[in-house]
């Protein structure tokens, strides 16, 4: 594209202006402009960027300008765009780019010159999503979800330098929606790992933006396609293989668990550089697959029992600049609105993800808190899926914190309240082993649902409730087998985490108390 500007894009010319360090932000818009793009990138990947996120309805490159805007269906897809990357920059072609909300509030690009290959790249892109793949003249592209495509991903990881953990892989691939299940194993002398995604779109987008990306520096490269397996069936969770849905399986402690102290024989990992700087938040407790002398036995159709040979070498080994502890279940949630947040409202939130034990709001930096969950699993979950979230009009940030556990207040210890030990809460939603609560952990989203619902409470009344919490209702109806339970549509994420901390338990009367979880419906 020609270095002029388009007439007609930059409405007010704001967009424009040489990037500052003090430019204001804008208000959230559903265009987002990028900067620092490559000048090699192809329409389909600054769209990639957009697609775990909702539908992209427009783009614009301006490749004179190393910048480009792209246009969400909706505001709220925007927001969690944007939400997600401010802490976690994104990388095209290993090069970070900047997001930011642009001016515009939509894009008219349809008088522009040179539009024709974003308008196919959309094209492309809208037909994958809607599963309809009769693109005209289009040939067949590797950009297509095929019908019955597995949601499970075969991922093979060359030039194994550093080690790869089971927490490394769930951060990155996490990007691209809900990871379900994820099994390591070494074959052929090869660290490779089985992927499950919650919907087989999730799977390729991934594929399609991981494939031959290096997770270190120049090393571990990724190499990704989709297994003949449909669904994978997780027995242990360990740090070889674990189902994120099901935090009640055991160890499998029949294994050795090899942790000797012999990081410093291997030398420094280079930290997580592009393009996943997320993965860096935490240390992996880091295994090294190639020298465990895992042998599989040659048994057609079935895996063996994993021998381990005595040449088993691991150790833990942190990442430079990464200061959580694996294994820990205490997060370090900061950023907090410290008007609004109180122990119980972080009780009541983290506790969608696993149960919370302790909360430790801190007493002279009350933006930031200490949450203890039962343990890592639950914390991991939680810190995936909460951080990055708008809370009270801040973004909340969570990371694994270098306490082992919250500690109470001694006797006579001035804390206003601030420590609170919920360990015997009657609110834990995951006491019950193999309790049907491990099956419904969704990551926030505006559609609620909502149960335990007494006959006489009519959905007046549950809209009244969520009206009178300062939501705006867009949609509500009642399960059609079951008047018990009922999905109710608020008008943002935010408002949906919040009405959730406010309304969980609420007393509906007759005995009955509002159960309120995150939904992965929408009405």
């Amino acid at each position: 594209m020609n270095n002029s500007t388009p007439s007609g894009v930059y409405a007010n010319g704001n967009d424009n202006k040489k990037f500052k360090g003090d430019r204001p932000p804008c208000s959230p818009s559903r265009v987002l402009h990028l900067r620092k793009i490559p000048c090699d990138v192809t329409e389909a990947e600054v769209i990639s960027l957009g697609l775990p996120f909702g539908k992209v309805t427009n783009l614009l490159m301006l490749k004179g300008k190393s910048q480009a805007f792209l246009e969400m269906a909706s505001e709220e897809a925007a927001v969690t765009m944007v939400n997600y990357y401010t802490p976690v920059t994104p990388h095209l072609r290993s090069q970070p780019v900047y997001i930011q909300y642009s001016n515009h509030r939509e894009l008219k690009t349809d008088n522009l010159p040179n539009q024709a290959r974003a308008q196919a790249a959309l094209q492309a892109v809208s037909a994958v999503q809607s599963g309809n793949l009769s693109l005209p003249g289009a040939p067949s592209n590797e950009g297509a979800v095929l019908p019955g495509q597995s949601p499970v991903l075969r991922i093979i990881i060359e030039n194994l330098f550093y080690p790869v953990t089971l927490e490394v892989l769930h951060q990155i691939f996490s990007k691209f929606g809900t990871v379900l299940k994820i099994i390591t194993f070494t074959k052929n002398n090869q660290f490779q790992a089985l992927l499950q995604y919650a919907d087989p779109l999730n799977a390729h987008y991934a594929k399609m933006a991981l494939d031959g990306q290096n997770i270190y520096n120049a090393c571990c490269t990724l190499r990704i396609d989709f297994s003949k397996l449909t669904s994978l069936n997780v027995k242990y969770n360990n740090d070889k293989s674990r189902d994120f849905t099901r935090l009640d399986l055991p160890t499998g402690d029949g294994q050795p668990s090899l942790e000797p102290p012999m990081a410093a024989a291997f030398g420094a990992p280079g930290i997580i550089s592009s393009p996943y700087a997320g993965a860096a938040g935490f240390a992996p407790a880091i295994g090294f697959p190639q020298a465990t002398g895992l042998s599989v036995p040659a048994v057609p159709g079935a895996l063996g029992p994993l021998t381990l040979t005595s040449s088993a070498v691991t150790g833990r080994m942190a990442i430079p600049g990464a200061s959580g502890i694996p294994g820990n279940s205490v997060l370090l949630v900061t950023n907090l609105n410290p008007d609004f947040i109180t122990p119980h409202g972080l009780f009541i939130l983290f506790g969608v993800y696993g149960d919370v034990h302790r909360v430790k709001i801190m007493f002279n930096k009350k933006e930031n808190a200490l949450v203890q969950m039962a343990d890592a699993s639950q914390a991991q979950l939680a810190m995936n899926h909460l951080s990055g979230q708008r809370l009270y009009g801040k973004v909340l940030r969570a990371t694994l914190s270098k306490h082992q556990a919250v500690q109470l207040p001694r006797e006579g210890q001035e804390d206003q309240g601030l420590t609170k030990d919920f360990s015997n809460s009657p609110l834990h939603r995951f006491k019950k082993p193999g309790s049907k609560n491990f099956q419904n952990i969704f990551p926030p989203s505006a559609t609620l649902h909502l149960s335990n619902i007494p006959p006489s409470v009519t959905m007046d009344d549950l809209k009244n409730l969520f009206t009178e919490a300062g939501c705006s209702v867009k949609a509500f109806k009642f399960f059609q087998k079951d008047r018990k339970m009922a999905l109710i549509q608020l008008g943002s994420v935010e408002e949906a985490i919040q009405a959730l901390i406010e309304l969980h338990n609420h007393d509906l009367g007759e005995n009955h108390h509002l159960r309120v979880s995150f939904s992965k419906s929408t009405i």
